[in-house]
């Protein structure tokens, strides 16, 4: 007897709809077809021991299961239950034979539990696509895949329950989870509050213009600078994240397993991986491909501490991303790509002794050892930065006092009105959202200079020697400065501010 179950690999942070077809037929043996993966291939082992601790057993004959389209690779044991209840069915165990509206997906233990899934977000948005009605997914899994609204997402603790709902014996009841009360943003943000930070005005100018233009950012000054306490509360000024911003953030951690008993992610992320991280680990990648750091920071930020630390090749891996906002991993087969809009955070020592050059003789660097740290990371990286911070040790006289600072929620407000002039500004360009990801034709059209400014900004690019995309970046950083006074021109005072975030272009390691 032959019968049809469907299930769903993920590739990228996409889905793609598996028909699984189990015949029965006369003879001996358990053939598996479709291109399977080692884990796929052993699901039999566990289907045989899952069915025999609930009363069922593998049927003594011949079993051929063809996993359609055969020419993708099917990867992992979240197809033991769609395999489990298809040789039910075919067997003639389980009545029902019809799963035409049916999703299933989910790992076997051996007592017939199941085990959670990765992806199960875009398994249920594809579902839904293709017209399945209802899905079956472990209990840990449910939360993510019920925000798709019109798709009825069922729990399935074990596969004794599944199949007594598909029997009728004990119906299984579906999710009730409404995307508006799942998408109910936590703005608490009490614990990582600007208000704690003593001093650092300048700092926190920078960081909001950041947060307001969702510029790339890096602070340099030497150890206790509050350099990580800064960077760590940034999130705490950055807008609510969209319904569309959520979704696709939530899909990425889906796919790695990191939405499970989560649901919506509402939060921007914020990732901060150890500087021994591999380009793989922050990039992606693999043999059987997966998001790395920068893709798991999507719509958040990406913190990284000691930037010289990180090997070169890992930090040069990450030009093309930040340029691009999508990561492509390609392999001889197939080829994956990830979103990786990001804000990159990074902060650096300004020497190996961890000091600035200074007239208390802090460094004990010679502009040698100084200037062989500072190229461990390369020009094009930096240019892609847009704002270089130069961050100095408070003062006593600030640590002492009492008076406290300016909260994240009043920060909070003016990003998040520069960053509507900015959605107003862009609603006709699909992609473009801030000023960060302003291409050059858009930078010609929004950030005109009066003749003074023109001048400002050659004068800087003569005596520092500034490159083309350096121009870009003050430019753009100069429209969001702008924008945080609800100026339309650009006017010099913003050319100038701008300038003076490019401290890596200033002889800063001498005259500080």
């Amino acid at each position: 007897m032959l019968v049809k179950v469907f299930g769903s690999a993920v590739f990228g942070i996409n889905a793609t709809t598996i028909i699984i077809e189990v015949n029965i037929d006369k003879g001996i043996g358990y053939h598996l077809v479709g291109l399977p993966d080692n884990a796929v291939k052993e699901s039999s082992y566990r289907i045989a021991a899952a069915l025999s601790n609930i009363g069922y057993q593998l049927p003594g004959k011949k079993i051929t299961i063809n996993m359609a389209p055969a020419d993708l690779r099917k990867e992992g044991s979240a197809y033991d239950l769609p395999l489990a209840i298809g040789i039910l069915a075919a067997s003639g165990q389980l009545k029902k034979n019809d799963f035409t509206n049916n999703m299933i997906m989910g790992e076997l233990s051996l007592d017939g539990s199941v085990q959670p899934i990765k992806g199960a977000l875009p398994i249920a948005i594809q579902a839904k696509s293709d017209g399945f009605t209802d899905i079956f997914l472990p209990q840990h899994n449910v939360q993510e895949a019920a925000i798709v609204e019109g798709l009825n997402v069922y729990a399935v603790e074990n596969i004794a329950d599944l199949i007594n709902h598909f029997e009728g014996k004990k119906a299984l009841k579906p999710a009730a989870i409404f995307q508006d009360e799942v998408f109910n943003i936590d703005n608490d943000f009490s614990l990582l509050d600007f208000a704690e930070v003593k001093g650092q005005e300048n700092i926190k100018r920078a960081l909001e213009i950041a947060a307001a233009g969702g510029h790339n950012i890096l602070l340099i000054g030497p150890p206790g600078s509050g350099k990580t306490m800064l960077a760590k509360r940034l999130p705490s000024i950055l807008p609510p994240m969209t319904l569309d911003e959520a979704l696709e953030t939530t899909k990425i951690h889906s796919v790695v397993g990191k939405a499970q008993n989560v649901g919506l992610i509402k939060k921007r992320p914020f990732r901060s991986p150890h500087h021994t991280a591999s380009s793989v680990s922050l990039v992606g990648g693999g043999s059987y491909p997966q998001p790395g750091e920068i893709s798991l920071a999507h719509n958040g930020v990406l913190f990284l501490d000691e930037l010289p630390e990180f090997k070169r090749e890992v930090l040069e891996v990450m030009r093309q991303p930040l340029e691009d906002r999508e990561v492509t991993i390609s392999r001889a087969k197939f080829t994956v790509s990830y979103p990786s809009s990001f804000m990159l955070v990074a902060s650096m020592n300004p020497s190996p002794s961890g000091y600035f050059m200074n007239d208390k003789g802090l460094s004990q660097s010679s502009a040698q050892e100084m200037n062989r740290y500072l190229n461990k990371i390369s020009g094009p990286l930096l240019d892609r930065i847009d704002l270089h911070i130069e961050v100095n040790p408070v003062p006593f006289e600030k640590l002492a006092e009492k008076s406290t600072s300016e909260k994240s929620e009043e920060i909070r407000k003016r990003v998040i009105k520069a960053r509507s002039v900015q959605s107003n500004r862009f609603k006709e360009y699909n992609g473009v959202h801030y000023n960060a990801q302003m291409p050059t034709k858009l930078i010609s059209a929004f950030c005109e200079l009066d003749q003074t400014s023109l001048n400002l900004l050659q004068t800087a690019m003569d005596k520092l020697n500034l490159s083309a995309r350096a121009y870009d970046r003050i430019l753009k950083v100069a429209r969001t400065i702008a924008d945080l006074e609800l100026s339309e021109k650009i006017k010099p005072r913003h050319i100038a501010e701008a300038i003076q975030y490019r401290s890596l272009d200033r002889d800063l390691w001498t005259n500080a």
